[in-house]
């Protein structure tokens, strides 16, 4: 049989679950019932708020517990079923989610392979749970053959984050596959928060093939609504399930649901700023390859740019901030000394960006 059979039959999810979240049974809310007909079953004020905003949907009462308008726009989007959806607030909740649903605290552990998002590394010591690191790469691959050498039997959930933050490049698909073809039994979630700007493309209809995998995606970036706060994660029908049992009734309040649908119905739109941003990104980088004092531009297939000077990173990134341009100071993270990380903004707010960058870089290099 094929690695299709090899990937299935390996992974058994409730031997995976801690024993109480394969007991638990889930809260169950009035609207799981009904959510048409004059509703008197959730004690909501029906008379409605003091202040309303013209515009903005009715707020008098719960949301949808299930999102399921939404999560069949997304899925249909992504190539999946909507049974393979979850939505929560933004992508921390369904990291913190994963974590809890099968890391017994004090004992189990996850994998990570710095420099990545530091919200798996946050996450794990909030819950009391170890972390292995295995290092990318010097051009921030994942090393398949160490990181499954590392894992143990208290090994729960290994992390990739692609395209990777802060490092902006795609980890290598096949090297990803080797990991889902292994003996490994726990969870691999696969953090694609900037998937639209990859060339490359989402990998979410692997999790028709590989039960284990999770997808985690974000209307953060790509969509530009990092203020609603709504994350999504694709995975197996069964370990959604049991992320719906854990999560709160109206996790997704009707805001940020109503938001969302609207622009899911906007792809086309979305779309046209996405390549907006790597025309962008592309001018950015052929402006920044002209300053002496940059040595490196890292591959990107994010909206940022991870980039190394020469000398004196931390004293840029603060005087670019004091000059009222505000990018991040990354040399602190494995790999990526004397880095800083620009996001790609407007036309306007890159310019002023490389004007200050240059003027900062000038002033630093004299004093």
């Amino acid at each position: 049989m094929g690695s299709e059979a090899k990937a299935v039959e390996g992974f058994d999810l409730m031997g995976l679950l801690r024993e109480n979240i394969r007991k638990l049974k889930p809260y169950r809310c009035a609207r799981d019932d009904f959510q048409d007909g004059v509703l008197l079953d959730a004690n909501e004020n029906l008379f409605g708020p003091p202040v309303s905003v013209e515009g903005m949907p009715s707020l008098l009462a719960y949301p949808d517990p299930h999102q399921s308008k939404l999560k069949k726009l997304y899925a249909d989007w992504r190539e999946v079923e909507p049974n393979q959806i979850f939505v929560g607030v933004g992508s921390d909740e369904a990291i913190d989610m994963l974590i809890r649903m099968i890391c017994v605290p004090s004992k189990d552990n996850i994998l990570i392979c710095p420099p990545t998002y530091g919200m798996y590394k946050v996450s794990a010591a909030v819950n009391d749970v170890k972390v292995i690191s295995v290092p990318l790469t010097e051009d921030f691959q994942i090393q398949p053959e160490k990181m499954l050498a590392a894992v143990n039997e208290c090994t729960k959930l290994i992390w990739i984050c692609s395209p990777n933050n802060p490092t902006a490049n795609d980890i290598d698909a096949d090297k990803i596959k080797q990991i889902l073809d292994s003996d490994f039994k726990g969870l691999v979630v696969l953090d694609e928060a900037y998937v639209d700007f990859s060339e490359r493309g989402s990998l979410s209809t692997w999790t028709k093939k590989y039960p284990q995998l999770v997808v985690l995606q974000t209307f953060s970036k790509s969509w530009g609504l990092a203020g609603v706060r709504c994350g999504v994660a694709i995975s197996s029908p069964d370990v959604v399930k049991y992320m719906n049992c854990m999560k709160a009734p109206y996790n997704l309040n009707v805001l940020t649901s109503s938001v969302v649908r609207k622009n899911l119905q906007a792809k086309d739109s979305m779309l046209k700023t996405v390549a907006e941003i790597k025309l962008e990104k592309r001018r950015v980088r052929a402006e920044l390859e002209k300053i002496p004092h940059v040595t490196k531009i890292f591959p990107s297939s994010a909206n940022f740019l991870l980039f190394r000077v020469k000398s004196h990173s931390k004293e840029i990134y603060s005087a670019i901030a004091n000059a009222g341009v505000v990018i991040r100071y990354r040399g602190d993270n494995l790999g990526c000394d004397e880095c800083l990380r620009a996001t790609v903004g407007r036309a306007l707010d890159n310019d002023m960006f490389l004007c200050k960058l240059k003027e900062v870089i000038a002033a630093v290099l004299s004093a």
